[in-house]
């Protein structure tokens, strides 16, 4: 048989070997330290800043290094409350703005600030009333980007000591009082009707310049072709008295053709809606004596003339 003292031994021996494995586990526990991808731990040995951890597998001094809260090294995006803004015409605005920022050292965010967060939200608002406090009203609500890059010059000026890089800053509202939002609303709508009616106005008197000037355009054509149509009708006409002048002349024609032909061609000289008169030409009574010769030899003659010979 196992004896009393024997058996307390060995009881001793197992509790030293479990406070021995449970120390080990223990000890192990407090010396590895796995740190994600983009964070960053911050190591302190006996209270004081030891050195940053980078991702992956660290092995830390257990009971004398200890970490600190991981730090979030992405970028991050925080949007702020609407806040209450006075522009330079005494006019509330409430302003929402939207940053975008990047922890560039851990220490510094650790150590230089306590709450960077709050920190950045509480520098937006005091730098955001200062930039929209020497605007007017219009000009904040069209000057968007210029804010922008003014807010992201001081933020990232500021924050560089806590350890913050500012990379963005974006108004996504700026609400003006409902009072100014109607009368804005009015306004605009008044614009409006001012440029429909003189977009009305300008495409009628487009319109009626282009009708006058396709009347006008009308009208010359229609002369030029009338014009046209006369000369041809004249010239067609030149020509055919030139042919029956040839033709006449080239038949050797006696006095009396002559004077019919005349006879013949006077009627024509009256054709036409421009002539209004027609002037019997002298040579008339001496066409009417050739014919009359022609047809009736044994005539008499006019008066005042002879009287012919009999046969």
């Amino acid at each position: 048989m196992i004896s009393t003292s024997a058996f307390i031994g060995q009881i001793f021996v197992t509790a030293l070997v479990v406070v021995v494995a449970i120390f080990v586990i223990v000890v192990l526990v407090r010396s590895i330290r796995i740190v994600p991808q983009a964070y960053a731990g911050v190591v302190e040995r006996l209270g004081r800043y030891r050195k940053t951890l980078q991702p992956g597998l660290n092995i830390l001094v257990p009971f004398i290094d200890r970490m600190r809260p991981l730090v979030d090294m992405r970028e991050q995006v925080v949007s702020f409350p609407p806040q209450p803004v006075i522009t330079e015409d005494n006019l509330v605005v409430s302003i929402d703005t939207v940053i975008y920022f990047q922890v560039t050292d851990a220490r510094a965010a650790t150590y230089e600030i306590a709450n960077y967060l709050a920190g950045v939200e509480q520098l937006t608002v005091t730098t955001l009333r200062n930039v929209v406090g020497g605007l007017n009203l219009e000009e904040a609500l069209t000057s968007r980007d210029n804010i922008n890059g003014q807010l992201r010059v001081v933020l990232d000026e500021a924050t560089g000591k806590w350890g913050l890089r500012v990379n963005r800053v974006e108004l996504k509202a700026i609400d003006p009082p409902v009072s100014i939002q109607d009368s804005m609303e009015k306004q605009m709508r008044a614009e409006r009707d001012r440029r429909a009616v003189i977009l009305t106005a300008e495409g009628t008197k487009q319109s009626q310049i282009l009708e006058a000037e396709g009347a006008r355009q009308s009208a010359i054509l229609k002369a030029e072709g009338e014009a046209q149509a006369q000369i041809l009708t004249a010239e067609a006409e030149a020509k055919a008295i030139t042919i029956v002048f040839d033709a006449i002349h080239k038949g050797n024609p006696d006095s009396r053709l002559l004077a019919y032909e005349y006879l013949q061609t006077l009627p024509k000289l009256a054709e036409g809606d421009s002539n209004k008169m027609w002037i019997i030409p002298s040579e008339l009574t001496e066409a009417l004596k050739g014919i009359g010769q022609g047809f009736f030899p044994g005539a008499p003659q006019a008066r005042g003339g002879k009287t012919p010979p009999s046969a």
